[in-house]
């Protein structure tokens, strides 16, 4: 008969370890145990007693429960990395770990809330060399015209992407060249985007925002060993439907009647994108020919801009919105206290606050009122947490917090 913890998820130990950046090594001089016992635990060989799991929870800073919440099955859908090229193993792996503990919270706040439904282009192929660059285009396209974005500037790319059902986050995540991950989950059918705010600007966000919804709506159906084989060409068929995205065709080049650096930095307050990525625009749509190209990022490594554009402090970073504001709805509205949030997502106060953008501090401090948009919240009897749907399904409206 096996000794220790019974139920103990050798999956949870592996996840936290990761996010904490520690070796088994490491952990184990923490506990006074060897790298081997902690590699047999995260494999499920052997079981930590009671005094151990204690030891782990304080050490790695998760409620001792955490350890013991079964791991969901996540599904098979590809987890895309919007990173450079150099960027390590280490990074890949925590995004995804913070990406899946994302998708836990949030279907842990479906219990309460109804996100919003998933309005996004549906491309049923499966081989992305099958998708043209027209074709691209004209998904960036539909994509604008599903959410009624029209063909101007779009004012916020998160909240669009929120109002069409993507659950999105932005956290630190200690590794300057990670800039984001994506990925559908079995878990609700839902897609998930998880954007690092360790280098980015607001205007470097928004396109990395841009380029994450391109797989999510390009590259859906690729399978793993495709996207290892083919991955630069996957990037560059998300970079694609990025550019198409936020500079439309017909309506940025009627702007651009004379292509230079200081028109571009003229029009970026406007459009909200890079001076590099208005370049590489209109390199795409012929505006500029190749040569002329060429001189422009001359000009444009000569005035020091690879290193930080002008106005780039001026333009802020858009906020994810949902998460947050579901969990001061039901807080302050559905009957559940902090705590019980607390314990349906599982995971520490710290980690739930960056995780779901609430301020530091959220949940050992008094609530406030919400400010609620877009959100429909379902019947919750306080006394017994029993869940039902309102009937009319209608959102609650709510004051802006002032």
């Amino acid at each position: 008969m096996r000794v220790g913890v019974a139920g103990f998820q050798p999956e949870r130990l592996l996840q936290a370890r990761l996010c904490r950046g520690l070796t088994q090594t490491a952990l184990g001089a923490m506990i006074e145990r060897s790298s081997s016992t902690i590699s047999k635990w995260e494999k499920g060989d052997q079981l930590p007693e009671i005094k151990t799991h204690n030891q782990l929870s304080l050490c790695l800073g998760f409620p001792a429960a955490w350890f013991l919440k079964p791991v969901p099955s996540y599904g098979d859908f590809v987890t895309f990395f919007r990173s450079n090229a150099s960027v390590t193993k280490e990074a890949q792996r925590i995004a995804l770990i913070r990406l899946k503990w994302l998708n836990e919270t949030s279907h842990a706040m479906q219990q309460w809330i109804d996100w919003p439904s998933i309005n996004l282009p549906v491309i049923n192929k499966t081989d992305h060399k099958t998708i043209s660059d027209e074709e691209i285009e004209r998904i960036a396209l539909q994509t604008r015209e599903c959410w009624k974005l029209g063909l101007g500037p779009i004012s916020d790319v998160l909240l669009a992407m929120e109002n069409a059902g993507i659950i999105c986050t932005r956290e630190e995540l200690g590794f300057s060249r990670m800039d984001g991950a994506s990925r559908w989950f079995e878990t609700d059918q839902r897609p998930y985007v998880f954007l690092a705010a360790d280098k980015a600007n607001g205007v470097r966000s928004r396109f990395d925002a841009a380029h994450e919804l391109a797989h999510l709506i390009l590259h859906k159906n690729v399978d793993g060993p495709e996207f290892f084989k083919r991955h630069p060409e996957l990037e560059r068929q998300a970079h694609l439907f990025a550019s198409a995205f936020l500079l439309p065709a017909e309506s940025f080049a009627a702007e651009i009647t004379r292509p230079s650096l200081d028109t571009f930095v003229a029009l970026k307050p406007r459009w909200k994108v890079s001076i590099a990525a208005m370049i590489m625009r209109c390199r795409q749509l012929g505006i500029v020919d190749e040569s002329y190209a060429t001189r422009l990022w001359k000009n444009y490594s000569a005035r020091g801009w690879r290193k930080g554009e002008p106005i780039d402090d001026q333009i802020p970073f858009e906020p994810a919105r949902l998460l947050p504001r579901a969990v001061d709805l039901v807080v302050s509205r559905g009957g559940l206290t902090k705590e019980s949030v607390l314990s349906a997502v599982g995971l520490s106060p710290t980690d739930s606050e960056s995780l779901c953008g609430l301020p530091a501090g959220y949940f050992s401090r008094q609530t406030q009122a919400a400010s609620i948009h877009q959100l429909k919240i379902k019947r919750v009897d306080s006394d017994q947490h029993r869940v039902t749907r309102e009937n009319d399904g209608k959102v609650i409206p709510f004051p802006d917090r002032h």
